[in-house]
């Protein structure tokens, strides 16, 4: 005899949550990465690892998880795995995931240079696992309203010019960075590789695709790169986090014949963009549904960040970029 009532509606089981093993256990893994997997039904946090061992057994403690002995073991136990590492640490490891065929998050950038990026974004292809990468601001739901706002705008009117700005104090002595995230990668890669893909990243979505780029200034200090657009805009973007100031500035205006899209995160409730990037992993992973940053796009936005790069280095020499990621093959 069957399970169905007439007249009532049967309700299909709720998918089971994804598990998840935790790659790192500094400043992000504890703030950002853990707590994202135990907060909702979607993910299962199940362990942690990191390959320098500091902290992972109190961070395991305090979610109540297993403080995974090797990588292997973290990779054999789990079906997707979430890298709060450093870019070099991360591409190399996240190759050994997708090869295993589990999912990934991922942390920008996705390498320390251009070419691990790109290893990195053929090899996912290749294995066809879901993956999402944690560019946290395009996640919310104010970033989405003005991307859609720009999109209008310039579907109107193409861009003419657009600034931007993402300015704060983070790496400064009295900074709401800790020393271990001031050190290693960010020192070494400067300021470009930290909030340089997330601001590079809107403005090549809002004012059109970036297709050269001169960059000045100090990398540990502050950086302004100056875009050239597909449809002829031109743009400026500033970058530091070594500006002593009370709010994180992050910003950006877009100009055209038709008017202006404009977006700033102050007041912003960065806790809204958790719950949306955990349903769209659970979903990608379970589903197969698409995800708003997936390593197409990161890699789109570290070639950006390495023509900037180089530029950089040239003492503002112009650098061309590829018109989408694909190009770059």
């Amino acid at each position: 005899m069957g399970d169905d009532v007439p007249g009532v509606e049967r309700v299909a089981p709720a998918p089971s949550p994804v598990r998840i093993g935790l790659v790192g256990a500094g400043q992000w893994a504890r703030t950002m990465h853990a707590p994202l997997h135990s907060a909702g039904a979607e993910t299962q946090l199940t362990g942690i690892w990191s390959p320098s061992g500091r902290g992972v057994a109190e961070l395991a403690a305090e979610h109540g998880v297993t403080a995974f002995d090797s990588f292997d073991e973290l990779l054999a136990s789990n079906e997707a795995v979430d890298f709060a590492v450093p870019p070099q640490v991360q591409a190399g490891l996240a190759m050994q995931t997708a090869r295993a065929g589990k999912a990934l998050m991922l942390e920008k950038p996705l390498g320390a240079s251009l070419d691990e990026a790109r290893q990195l974004r053929d090899v996912v292809r290749e294995a066809n696992v879901p993956n999402i990468v944690v560019m946290t601001k395009r996640f919310h739901p104010r970033t989405r309203a003005f991307l859609r706002q720009a999109a209008s705008l310039t579907a109107a009117s193409p861009a003419i010019a657009v600034t931007a700005r993402y300015v704060h104090g983070g790496f400064l002595g009295s900074g709401f960075l800790e020393a271990g995230a001031k050190a290693g990668w960010r020192d070494e890669l400067g300021v470009l590789f930290d909030l340089g893909p997330h601001l590079l990243d809107l403005v090549d979505e809002a004012a059109g695709a970036v297709v050269a780029v001169r960059a000045s200034g100090d990398p540990r200090e502050a950086v302004l790169v100056v875009t050239e657009h597909a449809d002829g805009g031109a743009g400026s973007a500033l970058l530091s986090g070594r500006v002593e100031t009370s709010q994180v500035l992050t910003d950006l205006e877009v100009y055209s014949n038709a008017g202006t899209a404009t977006y700033s995160t102050a007041g912003m409730d960065h806790d809204e963009v958790w719950p949306i990037l955990r349903a769209e992993f659970a979903a990608a992973v379970r589903t197969g549904a698409p995800v708003t940053v997936d390593v197409r796009r990161a890699f789109r936005v570290q070639e950006l960040v390495d023509a900037a790069a180089r530029s950089l280095a040239a003492g503002g020499e112009r650098m061309s970029v590829p018109r989408s990621a694909e190009s770059a093959e």
